[in-house]
């Protein structure tokens, strides 16, 4: 008995399956999905690739112009906050427009001053800044792997500087409307920017420190954290929201436990307990909605 002749184009043209089709069993879940959710905030990324920008100038220019805007008046406020603040404990115009040239982190720069004030050495000022630095090692590892890999290079040690909750939290929205051969030209033109408009703000505020009440010099400091909370809140990652759900519970509670490490302690319970939910329930959920199940 003779059988068929298969043609080979046919063979070519059967589709493949696609492994997000599956129907996810509990097996699939902890292990599989893991890079399917990753997906959400790397992978996937990696595919969007739309045409926003033609060249990695235009990507550059296009990270001024966003960062123009809200982020840009928002880091000035912050700014104006912390250069009033400086003036009003006795520290010279230079020294506070410095720690922003220099530091470009908002938290630690405050707490340095304070633990001057204090009196405290050298070393304990060192290590309490570099305590309120630890937020950078999550935001490099969550951002900087979403760039393309010929821009994953020793040069990054120096770009890492324009690095700030704003441009952060914008980044990491924006990067998923653009090719990774350009997202680091637009990191780079966001984050220069609102490295620039830091050394002003202070200025502006250490000048007009007289006449700016502290409850309102405080309050321009939290401008800051609430952009970045707002703006991360519009990210489509389940875990984000729920960790920020989480602390917003727990931050209060701890504070009124122990107010020196309630923002530590908070953040380490709801952190942790929104990343064991994420895992346990909804990535196996999402991907079972995503089987169609």
């Amino acid at each position: 008995m003779s059988t068929p002749s298969t043609n080979p184009n046919d063979v070519l043209k059967r589709p493949t399956e696609d492994p997000s089709d599956r129907i996810a069993t509990e097996m699939d879940c902890p292990e599989s999905y893991q890079s399917l959710h990753h997906g959400e905030i790397a992978s996937s990324l990696d595919q969007a690739k739309t045409a926003r920008f033609g060249t990695t100038t235009d990507a550059f220019w296009g990270g001024v112009r966003d960062g123009r805007g809200a982020p840009a008046m928002v880091l000035f406020a912050g700014m104006v906050g912390f250069g009033a603040m400086g003036r009003t404990n006795g520290f010279d115009v230079w020294f506070t427009t410095a720690t922003s040239f220099l530091m470009f982190a908002l938290p630690g720069q405050i707490v340095m001053l304070e633990m001057i004030l204090l009196g405290a050495s050298s070393l304990t000022i060192a290590l309490a800044t570099s305590l309120t630095a630890t937020r950078f090692v999550t935001m490099t590892a969550t951002l900087f792997p979403m760039l393309h890999a010929r821009d994953r290079n020793k040069a990054l040690y120096a770009k890492v500087h324009l690095l700030a909750m704003t441009a952060w939290a914008v980044s990491l929205k924006e990067f998923a409307t653009m090719e990774p051969k350009h997202r680091l030209s637009y990191f780079c033109g966001l984050g220069l920017l609102c490295w620039l408009i830091s050394i002003p703000g202070t200025v502006v505020g250490f000048l007009i420190a007289g006449s700016v009440p502290m409850p309102i010099t405080l309050g321009l400091i939290f401008i800051n954290p609430l952009f970045f909370l707002l703006t991360f809140t519009e990210i489509k990652v389940s875990s984000y929201r729920l960790a920020i759900l989480l602390g917003s519970i727990a931050g209060p509670i701890c504070y009124l436990m122990d107010r020196d490490t309630s923002l530590l302690t908070a953040g380490f319970i709801d952190g942790t307990l929104a990343y064991w939910i994420d895992r346990k329930w909804i990535r196996c959920y999402d991907q079972v909605k995503r089987g169609g199940v």
